[in-house]
């Protein structure tokens, strides 16, 4: 199929978005999508609160959707929104895109947005790989995300056992010398739903805004972006173990941690856990409650139902991110 531009796909890029979003103090959601139902809610959420969003699609789930599926569900997505009335800011991006091929490949198909995620090489290489996908997006109008620091945990392609905190004495040199539109770091949070290591009644360590604080300072009004930020919400692990499951010790970052983020230079927040959470305890909930149950729009329906209450709270109550569109 030839490339596309993302501005044929009615799709905007980052930068404006981040933009006001730091000057108004609120995160943008970035929401991760496998499938329609997933897809459908996240834009039905979004434009009933009016809000910017960034759809998000990892490496894994591109394999999963194909990605010549992904281009036509992006166009889908923007033609709901209209079809609703809305007129909300719909971003495409490349979540932890791992080589420079995978990031030109999605740049071609039509993202607005890329992440290369070099954090798990040495610096020097982080710099080159990144730099070399900034050069390429940027020619094509395309914002890029990079990363510095390791965050702990599993999600899809993307895992480890231990997090490395950003070094703020390198965030200057990395943005300078690669070119970067935003800048994702390490500051405690992990990745999946399993992100702290605590006993049954324990807080989970508070997040490090000391380095937060000294990232901002040393790269003023520069966008920050936090992965791992599902907050593991209580309700849907207690519900998916009553129907079955057995999800033990999740526990996930606090609202109030992300609401003081979001009012930060962190302009963007990723969610997936939550949404994948969402959606699993009410699948579960149908399925045991009506066992006779096979039409999956009988299931997913209630499901993305689910998932469109969610992201209208993390919109409304947490990232601030309700009416700026």
């Amino acid at each position: 199929m030839a490339n596309v531009s993302y501005k044929e796909l009615g799709l905007v890029n980052s930068k404006e978005l981040f933009k006001k979003a730091i000057k108004g103090g609120y995160a943008i959601p970035a929401y991760n999508f496998n499938n329609m139902e997933q897809l459908q809610a996240i834009i039905i959420g979004c434009v009933e609160t009016k809000s910017p969003v960034i759809l998000q699609v990892s490496s894994g789930a591109r394999k999963y959707a194909n990605q010549t599926l992904l281009r036509f569900m992006a166009m889908g997505a923007v033609q709901m929104m209209k079809d609703m009335g809305g007129s909300i800011p719909i971003v495409l991006h490349l979540d932890h895109g791992d080589t420079v091929e995978l990031c030109k490949s999605c740049i071609d198909t039509g993202f607005s947005s890329v992440m290369i995620d070099g954090s798990h090489h040495p610096y020097e290489k982080n710099i080159e790989e990144t730099k070399k996908v900034v050069q390429y997006a940027h020619d094509h109008d395309v914002t890029v995300e990079g990363e510095l620091g390791v965050l702990a945990g599993i999600e899809d392609d993307v895992s480890s056992e231990v997090s490395h905190y950003t070094k703020p004495d390198e965030v200057e040199d990395f943005v300078k010398r690669t070119g970067v539109d935003s800048l994702a770091i390490s500051i405690g949070t992990s990745h999946g739903a399993y992100k702290f290591k605590v006993k049954p009644g324990e807080e989970p360590p508070p997040l490090r805004f000391d380095i937060l604080e000294e990232v901002e300072r040393r790269i003023p009004g520069f966008p920050i972006v936090l992965h791992g930020a599902s907050s593991v919400i209580p309700a849907y692990v207690d519900m998916i173990n009553k129907y079955g499951g057995k999800i033990d010790n999740a526990v996930g970052v606090s609202v109030q941690q992300l609401r003081k983020a979001a009012a930060s230079a962190v302009c963007k927040i990723n969610i997936d856990s939550d949404g994948r959470l969402a959606l699993t305890a009410i699948i579960r909930k149908v399925f045991a409650e009506s066992p006779k149950e096979f039409d999956p729009r009988k299931y997913l329906g209630p499901a993305r139902d689910e998932l469109v209450k969610m992201i209208k709270e993390k919109n409304e109550h947490v990232l601030g991110s309700a009416g700026k569109a």
